[in-house]
């Protein structure tokens, strides 16, 4: 169903069992996959691939250009896969560079006023509180929580598993698995309620732990630990965590003045 007051570009590609509810823009270059569903005042610009059963609540605007103030005009892209969604007043941005593109993944939950800038890189299974806000060039990896009013600084990573504590700021590079808060955030432990929900083995915990524990309370630096946790056998979750470390390039998040990684 397209309402009458819907205006859809001739160029976009509508697929099937689409809902395009009042006042929606859709513009040129825009491909919208099956079941789609756009409440009203939603504007989606392209090009933008969108993929199956995305949700936009009213007035997201999505697939805009750059705020980039080196953009000149050139095409550059949006690409999102399935499952996802918008609440009210979400934004999203198209990539800088031409050819270039800003990718979301499947399957989560953005709530009001979430904005996601230029060239970022969101996976799957992540939840954004309202106001969580992404500069540009950002990753975030899978089942991530952002909380509420956070704001994370451009090229940063944040890795899989980690969850980020309401109004904090995060400017370096957040470990996968951990727990962040703060102004400017620091690693306060291993995000243990999230490993225990997503069923990790007190095996799994435990590795984690130990690898948390050579990384923020050895008093080595960061490439000496990374090396002596290299030394030994890690597990695929401790490998993760210990390679995500040796490849910032931005530094990681310092650790708490009270690290609570965990009981044992």
């Amino acid at each position: 169903m397209i309402h009458p007051t819907a205006i859809v570009d001739s160029s976009a590609q509508i697929g099937s069992d689409v809902y395009i509810g009042p006042y929606c823009i859709i513009g040129p270059d825009v491909v919208l996959g099956d079941g789609c569903w756009l409440q009203q005042h939603v504007t989606i610009m392209g090009p933008s691939k969108i993929g199956k059963a995305n949700q936009f609540y009213a007035y997201s605007s999505i697939g805009q250009q750059t705020q980039d103030l080196k953009y000149r005009g050139e095409p550059t892209w949006l690409e999102m896969g399935d499952g996802n969604t918008f609440r009210e007043f979400c934004t999203v941005h198209r990539a800088t560079s031409p050819g270039d593109r800003t990718i979301i993944g499947s399957d989560n939950h953005f709530l009001s006023y979430v904005h996601i800038a230029h060239d970022c890189v969101v996976g799957n299974h992540v939840i954004f509180s309202n106001n969580g806000t992404l500069a540009g060039h950002v990753i975030v990896e899978d089942h991530v929580i952002l909380g509420g009013l956070s704001a994370v600084h451009q090229f940063c990573r944040i890795g899989t598993r980690a969850i980020i504590g309401g109004c904090s700021k995060i400017v370096q590079d957040v470990p996968p698995y951990c727990t962040a808060d703060g102004n400017p955030a620091r690693a306060r432990g291993l995000n243990i309620v999230g490993l225990k929900r997503a069923g990790f083995s007190r095996e799994q915990m435990s590795a984690l732990r130990q690898a948390f524990r050579k990384i923020y309370r050895s008093g080595l630096n960061n490439a000496q630990a990374v090396e002596q946790l290299r030394a030994g056998e890690l597990t695929p979750e401790a490998a993760l965590f210990t390679e995500f470390i040796a490849s910032t390039k931005r530094g990681i998040v310092a650790g708490g003045k009270h690290i609570d990684e965990g009981e044992e």
